[in-house]
């Protein structure tokens, strides 16, 4: 009876094996079909670092491998097995908030394809291009060359305004011209003071605007549009212009 039942024994255990091992090769051979196919869909797709969508198919295969085993092979119930998960997924799930939170709006961002590398965006305050998108955080690089790192909770909970060409590049002067001026003649002298003080850093794309919006008790208030290449500063171009223009005899004293 010991040997018969030695035997039964050895039986049993090679029938668990049996089984075990199907199960591995039914996982890696599910696994290598639906990775195939999932990167052929994801890089039709162009999501940035679509390798975390087949990272968890593959936890998700091999999951269900082994609840499919742990009772026959191993004897333990799955149901104990997926209690005791869940209730480690609730503590650290309350312990990593904000990380999930990130990684949610991360994958609805990139899902979407709301905001992508090269997009000129201003959000939270912060106007620039997107160089990256990644699952936590997206970064936002500044024409003054300041990189901001952005949160993705943040950035889907916020306003969010895709900028256009003409708007990136551009910023203004204000000015104010004495009453009775002749406003085109300003305009075609404020033309030529920008193109001598900012030779070579104004984009050609655009032209320099001077508009005009309003009446004032010191005169007609407008404004100077002036579109820079990528690099230039904003306020070393503003002051160039503004120093340029100081002392005009059209120029009101309420600049």
């Amino acid at each position: 009876m010991d040997i018969f039942g030695l035997q039964v024994s050895v039986g049993a255990l090679v029938g668990k094996a049996v089984m075990l091992a199907v199960a591995v090769v039914a996982a890696l051979v599910v696994q290598r079909v639906v990775v195939r196919l999932m990167r052929r869909a994801l890089d039709a797709s162009s999501l940035p670092s679509a390798s975390i969508f087949i990272n968890i198919v593959r936890v998700l295969i091999w999951a269900l491998a082994l609840l499919s085993v742990v009772e026959p092979v191993f004897g333990f119930k799955p149901d104990a097995i997926i209690t005791g998960l869940g209730v480690v997924s609730l503590a650290v799930s309350l312990g990593m908030q904000d990380t999930i939170s990130n990684l949610v709006s991360g994958i609805s961002i990139m899902l979407s394809k709301a905001v992508q590398p090269g997009d000129q965006v201003t959000v939270a305050g912060v106007t620039g291009e997107v160089t990256d998108v990644s699952w936590r955080s997206t970064t936002v690089r500044t024409r003054g060359g300041a990189v901001q790192v952005i949160p993705n909770s943040v950035l889907s909970s916020t306003a969010l305004t895709h900028v256009t060409d003409w708007t990136v590049g551009c910023c203004t002067v204000p000015l104010v011209v004495v009453p009775g001026a002749d406003l085109d003649a300003v305009e075609a002298e404020v033309r030529d003071v920008v193109l001598r003080v900012l030779e070579g850093q104004l984009d050609p794309a655009f032209e320099t605007g001077v508009i005009f919006t309003a009446f004032t008790a010191y005169g007609a208030q407008g404004e100077v549009q002036i579109h820079v290449l990528p690099g230039v500063i904003f306020s070393a171009a503003q002051d160039a212009v503004v120093r340029a223009l100081t002392g005009r005899d059209w120029l009101a004293n309420a600049l």
